[in-house]
């Protein structure tokens, strides 16, 4: 029964004055309805009031479920770029293994197919930053098994051609990409720009998306490579400091690099380097359409702006990015 109906009740069994008295009646009128207007604004008080006891439990909880939880053992997930030079942010991206070792699916390459060559340029000076990177303990190609496997069946074709692979970088840890991250606003420091990006200020190496992270290479199924002619050349080392050569310029003027010619070298920051620039013809273009069917074949998928970048089409690790360290003793057996 609500209040109104209460009130009106009392009225109904006695308390209306005599017809005769209608200044009473009038009174009597008037407390009831103030009587129930105030019945009526403490009930609603008190109902707003359990409403939001109630609420209030529920958003807490929901809160806390939005609440990032503290650093895991396992690496976190993020959305997939869709290239490698697709930016977020890295602490959303990555986080450190456990112990610093990989996952049981990630394999040491020379484990799966040791006649596969490796060039690991970013544990060494000679590379676009100019020094070793963060993270790269060892020159060591690391990869998850499936690509690991797949690459060897490149290598199988390239080998029945008369060519080998050689990588020249595979799994990136996210460390390593912090630390293009924080090189690339110290202007001041071009050890090397006269060969990897001669054409180009680096203060635009950012927004021209040549630099930025997270990486496919720290999924671990993503690999920068070459062919190399069989019997391969020896290629002499790099020596820190030597004279620079544009990594645009026809091949018999860049560095001494022992693989085929496919228009530029590694890691150029150039428009030349896109794997089907028209400007590059001859053979430096059937070389380069030659790696890109061997890798397709065997289930791989090339980025268009870098002649070299491939990914597995079915990686295992699609949206992981991994931060453990470029090292023998990061995979398992190691």
């Amino acid at each position: 029964m609500s209040v109104f109906q209460r009130s009106w009740s009392r009225t109904r069994r006695g308390d209306l004055p005599s017809a005769g008295s209608d200044r009473g009646y009038t009174r009597s009128a008037r407390a009831c309805a103030a009587r129930g207007l105030a019945a009526l604004l403490t009930a609603t008080v008190v109902t707003w009031t359990l409403v939001t006891a109630c609420a209030a439990p529920a958003t807490t909880r929901s809160s806390a479920a939005r609440t990032p939880a503290a650093a895991s053992a396992t690496p976190t997930t993020a959305p997939t770029p869709a290239s490698p030079s697709a930016s977020a942010s890295a602490s959303a991206s990555a986080e450190t293994s456990v112990g610093g070792h990989a996952p049981a699916g990630f394999v040491a390459l020379s484990d799966v197919d040791p006649t596969i060559l490796q060039d690991i340029r970013y544990d060494t000076d000679h590379n676009f930053v100019g020094r070793p990177i963060a993270g790269y303990r060892e020159p060591l190609c690391i990869l998850t098994r499936q690509a690991a496997e797949a690459l060897h069946r490149v290598q199988t074709a390239a080998r029945a051609r008369g060519h080998s692979v050689k990588v020249y970088d595979c799994y990136r840890p996210q460390r390593a990409v912090d630390d293009f991250m924080r090189w690339g606003p110290r202007l001041d420091d071009q050890l090397t720009k006269a060969e990897f990006y001669p054409q180009l200020d680096k203060s635009v190496l950012f927004n021209e998306g040549y630099i930025a992270g997270p990486t496919a290479h720290s999924r671990g199924s993503t690999m920068d490579l070459t062919l190399v002619a069989l019997p391969a050349r020896a290629q002499r080392p790099y020596v820190p400091g030597e004279k620079l050569t544009p990594c645009s310029a026809p091949q018999a003027q860049r560095f001494p690099d022992n693989t085929v010619d496919m228009g530029t070298g590694f890691d150029c920051f150039d428009s030349l380097a896109h794997t089907l620039d028209p400007r590059i013809t001859g053979q430096a273009r059937d070389n380069r359409l030659l790696l890109k069917q061997l890798m397709k074949d065997a289930g791989f998928n090339n980025y268009a702006k870098e002649w070299w970048h491939y990914s597995l089409a079915h990686e295992p690790y699609p949206n992981t990015y991994f931060d453990f360290p470029v090292a023998r003793g990061a995979v398992a057996g190691g």
